[in-house]
């Protein structure tokens, strides 16, 4: 038996070189795990097995006939299933989507190809990313692996569950407010939102279009950082992506380079609302950095307070916007009942297809884009986004990487805030602001919390400094 618990992207390599497992057998054991452990935590939507021990088996082969292996060959990887993979479903766990099929593949799931990446299967969501708690998915709620009562987070709540409950090694997820910094915090494990337009999003199924980032979610940073290296890319695609020399961005840290870091931490991010016991751990994980030698700086970012407010209006905008061409009719079989005009047709399927949160937010953007509104919603939050963007701008100019919580709390229970959506849009209070400006961010499990829920911090760098948050988590991982 091959035990996963311990096994990361380049222990896998080194136990295929050495031969202490096959890559099928790997593969092999990881549907083992999603059999006995998928029916309680409902992380899969959708699975890739026959495709995923066929090209499992040839990863074998190519290692018998002594070709080299890339950094993610025969590594079982999960993907949030609003990222297309060819021949599987797409759904973005919405009934409006249910029965497409992805007709090509993303371009990051092409790169993952290409190093022989073993695809596992397709990952549960809060439908079109649309919250935080994968409560919102139209086919049932994601749990959290270290206790079934409470949620994954969210959106990326499946890839999340699916990496700690060793069901894969590493995951992909998307993030536009959050969604992949907050399921890893809730989950223990490392979420890392790049800078935006480091990786292409061509065949992600858009939310936001200026917010949304694909991103990798793993064990630890360095897992993070491999997948990462394999996934930053321009493409001619995405207009939208940046080529980046990303070469260094999964080598071992320097403790000299990263001691030569300072850390900001704002003011504004330890306030009302955070959780004692979060505030005692980030206290105590920034004791831990401090005994790197790694230096500290109080600093003040005076609008992020606007940050909720402005995303709440810019987001669901550009939601009205995508979803439009989800009329029901392009990607499912139209609704049963003969209606005589396509207005009633449209009404019909849309109202079956899109779930609650959907609804709302498309209302709330096409309001706040509707005459007589545009100046005094969303011109202004755009306005307000180059505030914020300029406010942390500043502050880069004084320190490297900035400190904060990931959520206000814990992962909360299941149930516990879907009668409340300003409760529910609160959860991402701190991860928001790194959207706006399209900075890197990074969720890092606190450690020494076993047998607890787990509590993450963040971690948010300058454009395209990904290694600057990635190595000082990847020390702190040593500690």
């Amino acid at each position: 038996m091959v035990d996963l618990r311990n096994l990361s992207i380049k222990k896998i390599k080194e136990g295929l070189l050495d031969k202490k497992f096959s890559a099928f057998e790997l593969t092999a054991a990881v549907f083992d795990v999603i059999e006995a452990k998928n029916g309680e935590l409902n992380a899969y939507l959708s699975l890739n097995k026959d495709r995923a021990l066929a090209t499992a088996a040839a990863v074998d082969a190519k290692l018998a006939g002594g070709e080299n292996l890339d950094d993610l060959a025969g590594v079982p990887l999960a993907v949030k299933d609003n990222i297309l993979v060819k021949g599987l479903p797409a759904t973005s766990a919405s009934k409006i989507l249910e029965n497409y099929r992805a007709s090509y593949d993303a371009e990051v799931v092409s790169r993952l190809r290409d190093q022989n990446a073993v695809l596992i299967g397709k990952t549960n969501l809060d439908e079109f990313a649309m919250g935080s708690s994968t409560e919102n998915s139209a086919y049932g709620v994601t749990r959290n692996p270290h206790d079934l009562n409470r949620v994954a987070g969210g959106s990326s709540g499946g890839s999340a569950a699916a990496v700690a409950g060793q069901m894969a090694v590493a995951a992909l997820g998307s993030d536009t407010g959050g969604s992949i910094r907050e399921p890893a915090s809730f989950c223990g494990i490392v979420g890392l939102k790049p800078t935006y337009g480091a990786v292409s999003r061509f065949g992600l199924t858009a939310m936001a279009s200026s917010l949304d980032q694909i991103g990798p979610l793993a064990k630890t940073a360095e897992d993070a950082a491999i997948l990462f290296k394999a996934i930053a890319s321009k493409d001619a695609k995405d207009s939208t992506s940046v080529g980046v020399d990303y070469a260094d961005v999964a080598d071992d840290p320097v403790l000299e380079k990263v001691r030569g870091l300072t850390i900001g931490v704002p003011d504004e991010y330890f306030g009302d609302g955070l959780d004692q016991e979060v505030g005692k751990e980030m206290e105590r994980a920034m004791d831990d950095l401090k005994s790197l030698k790694i230096k500290f700086k109080k600093i003040s970012l005076p609008y992020t307070k606007y940050a909720l407010a402005v995303y709440y209006i810019i987001m669901p905008a550009e939601v009205s916007t995508n979803l439009a061409r989800y009329d029901g009719l392009r990607y499912s079989p139209p609704s049963e009942g003969e209606k005589h005009k396509l207005s009633d047709l449209y009404f019909q399927n849309r109202s079956q297809g899109f779930g609650e949160e959907a609804k709302r937010r498309i209302l709330l953007g096409t309001f706040v884009l509707s005459a007589g509104y545009y100046d005094a919603y969303y011109l202004k939050a755009q306005k307000v986004r180059k505030l914020i963007k300029r406010d942390l701008e500043q502050t880069f100019q004084e320190v490297d990487v900035i400190f904060a919580p990931v959520s206000p709390t814990p992962a909360f229970k299941v149930g516990e805030k879907t009668a409340n959506p300003l409760a529910m849009y609160l959860s991402d209070i701190f991860t928001i602001p790194a959207n706006l400006a399209g900075i890197p961010a990074v969720s890092i499990p606190v450690r020494g919390r076993e047998g607890k829920l787990p509590i993450g911090f963040q971690l948010m760098g300058k454009n395209w400094r990904e290694k600057d948050v990635l190595d000082v988590g990847r020390l702190y991982e040593r500690l």
